[in-house]
């Protein structure tokens, strides 16, 4: 019994520590300015709960518990420091309003909000490459362990966990702040935010190697944090832009996969499998975007209200693709690219048909950008196939897999040659 008792203790510690260690690390960061020792004293309070849980019970508030714990030893810390004279006037009214002697002087939720806005700027500040800010803000904010971040990502756990050390070291060695910036850098501070967030869904989305088509798990972590995001900063357009369409986009997943795990493209997907409540969701947060916008849309929103064309359509042959590609149009004037160039042909050929459309996509077969993006050929080779010029459009496939290291991905090039293959 006892026995048992210590197991349940030690799973709810667990499970506390993982959804609540994001805003523990965030407020211990303010305290100590360097989030390498805040990930070290969130885990100290951690070891102390497991510690003392199984012997004393779980307390009734366990998450203020364990925040408490940490800014006690974050406390301490700093005043055995040396220098502790010009720290404690560095943090100033920080020591005295988090010393706790109660557990409600620590869970202001405002102010744990404002840390937490604060650990996100950091996590993917502009300093560190975006696969650093990648896996210090899944680590930091997303609770993942290293070896779940290295599963996710088909990379070894040693690369991951030496990239995650480094990461926090330049931090340190750059003397990033700990802070939310104003002003002319926060906007493109908050776009290093939002690329983050994106990266992450979209390796979810359509994974870039492996046999796996979906990655499920990293859909759902980039959408909670752009959740919690939109949360923190509920006048920033592009953070509801964002929002909409991740849950826009999250809401074809279950549609996108065939019992067998291969892809499943648009045009064949079960509109009746599309999740209705994301969908729902997905126009509310474009709303709310258009709502706190001063200008015209941003790239994010452009981008959602792309995807609310494909979600308002309730047959593949409702789809107004018209309005995609002037939606294609704006989001090329306002946030130019050669893949958003490439998307607007796709959205061209089904609008004029694929004449127009591989104009288009010829202009791009010499942009650097697209040298090893696998979708130029598969998209030129779709095109070439609807024009019936069928002997042009094989190599254009097989040049395709040969850039892609997504299986499934492969294998659906591969039956699109069977096609051409195949007696009219």
């Amino acid at each position: 019994m006892e026995q048992q008792r210590t197991a349940t203790a030690a799973g709810t510690t667990e499970t506390v520590f993982r959804i609540e260690s994001p805003r523990i690390i965030a407020g211990v960061a303010r305290i100590v300015r360097d989030i390498g020792i805040a990930e070290e004293l969130a885990q100290d309070a951690l070891v102390a709960a497991l510690e003392q849980w199984p012997r004393d019970g779980v307390p009734d508030n366990p998450g203020a518990w364990l925040m408490t714990t940490a800014k006690r030893r974050a406390i301490d810390l700093v005043r055995r420091q040396e220098r502790y004279a010009s720290k404690l006037e560095e943090v100033g009214r920080d020591l005295s309003v988090t010393a706790p002697h109660h557990l409600d002087d620590v869970c202001d939720p405002d102010d744990i909000d404002d840390d937490l806005l604060r650990l996100v700027f950091t996590a993917c500040h502009p300093v560190l490459s975006a696969e650093a800010r990648i896996a210090l803000t899944l680590r930091l904010l997303g609770g993942l362990t290293t070896a779940e971040i290295a599963r996710a990502f088909l990379a070894p756990e040693a690369t991951i966990a030496q990239r995650i050390v480094r990461a926090k070291r330049t931090l340190a060695a750059k003397g990033v702040d700990f802070e939310v910036p104003y002003g002319p850098e926060r906007e493109a501070r908050l776009g290093s935010v939002l690329e983050v967030i994106y990266l992450i869904f979209n390796e979810g989305y359509a994974a870039t190697a492996g046999d796996d088509w979906l990655r499920p798990a990293l859909c759902e972590d980039a959408l909670r944090l752009a959740r919690v995001l939109a949360e923190l900063m509920p006048k920033e357009p592009e953070v509801h832009g964002l929002v909409s369409l991740l849950e826009l986009q999250e809401s074809r997943a279950a549609a996108r996969i065939g019992p067998s795990g291969e892809p499943v493209l648009l045009k064949d997907q079960s509109r009746r499998r599309w999740n209705r409540m994301l969908i729902r969701r997905g126009f509310a947060a474009l709303g709310r975007a258009g709502a706190v916008a001063t200008g015209g849309p941003g790239p994010y929103a452009l981008q959602a209200a792309i995807a609310a064309c494909h979600a308002r359509a309730y047959a593949y042959e409702d789809t107004d693709w018209g309005q995609i590609a002037t939606l294609y149009e704006l989001l090329a004037a306002r946030s130019p690219s050669p893949v958003v160039e490439l998307n607007r042909a796709v959205a061209v050929s089904m609008a004029d048909g694929p004449g127009p459309a591989l104009e288009i996509v010829d202009a791009l077969t010499d942009e650097p950008a697209l040298r090893d993006y696998h979708l130029l050929p598969s998209v030129r080779g779709d095109l070439l196939a609807r024009l019936g010029r069928t002997a042009e459009a094989r190599p254009e496939f097989e040049r395709a897999i040969g850039m892609t290291r997504n299986e499934p991905e492969r294998e659906l090039l591969r039956a699109r040659i069977r096609e051409l293959d195949a007696p009219s």
